[in-house]
């Protein structure tokens, strides 16, 4: 059975993926910060809880002591955890306002993937999948025919950006592991409070890089119809 960490799963994209997984046959544990909320959804759901802050190095580390303890492996872990940040003017964004999103966005990215690469290595065909956006590609916001080119949001949209090249950078020196970024794509969740797709529609592409299997792709960021512009 494949054992799935999805971080920020009680809610929204990462609840919708848990679902769907388990449904696939995977055991999944869900990363929370909030330990109410994450038993919670895991109850719901069927899955395991670990308390997981993408923010906290001890956290993190506890987090991957406690399921090599329980499951002496990890199959799939997607990077799912995310904030938007603030939304000021580009002239008014102060480096800290750019930090703040940073810590979960990206170096939550790094601090989780490097936590938990000694339970990867010990699977037959492990996975990373991050949660990138649209809002990172260059292609998709200088297209006026898209959403994205009508946000302009300095610290989510570079953190997205940096996202992308991370899984590019992973993927070429981890050969061994499957490493994708994906575009969830306008989905109205408690996080954007906008879009028009459905959680289900905006979880395809994370389900889809998910069940890869070690034949699949890698270094690729891809969205539910296919390869996004960079």
């Amino acid at each position: 059975m494949t054992l799935t960490l999805i971080t920020g799963g009680n809610k929204g994209l990462g609840f919708e993926t848990a679902r769907r997984l388990i449904g696939l046959g995977h055991t999944v544990y869900i990363g929370a910060r909030n330990a109410e909320n994450g038993r919670k959804a895991a109850n719901e759901l069927g899955a395991q809880f670990v308390l997981l802050d993408v923010t906290d190095n001890n956290s993190v580390n506890a987090a991957a002591a406690e399921i090599m303890k329980k499951e002496g492996h990890l199959d799939v872990l997607i990077n799912n955890a995310g904030i938007v940040g603030g939304f000021s003017k580009p002239q008014d964004v102060t480096a800290e306002e750019i930090r703040q999103t940073y810590e979960t966005n990206v170096f939550g990215i790094v601090r989780v993937t490097q936590a938990f690469l000694p339970l990867l290595r010990k699977s037959e065909a492990p996975v990373i999948v991050n949660v990138s956006s649209g809002l990172g590609s260059f292609g998709m916001v200088m297209n006026p025919e898209t959403l994205e080119s009508k946000v302009n949001s300095l610290a989510y949209t570079s953190s997205k950006s940096a996202v992308t090249m991370l899984t590019v950078q992973y993927a070429k020196g981890l050969p061994n592991i499957r490493i994708n970024a994906v575009d969830p794509g306008p989905t109205k969740t408690d996080l954007t409070g906008h879009g028009h797709q459905t959680v289900e529609e905006g979880t395809d592409a994370i389900v889809r890089m998910a069940t890869i299997g070690k034949e699949g792709p890698t270094g690729t960021f891809t969205n539910r119809n296919g390869e996004m512009p960079w």
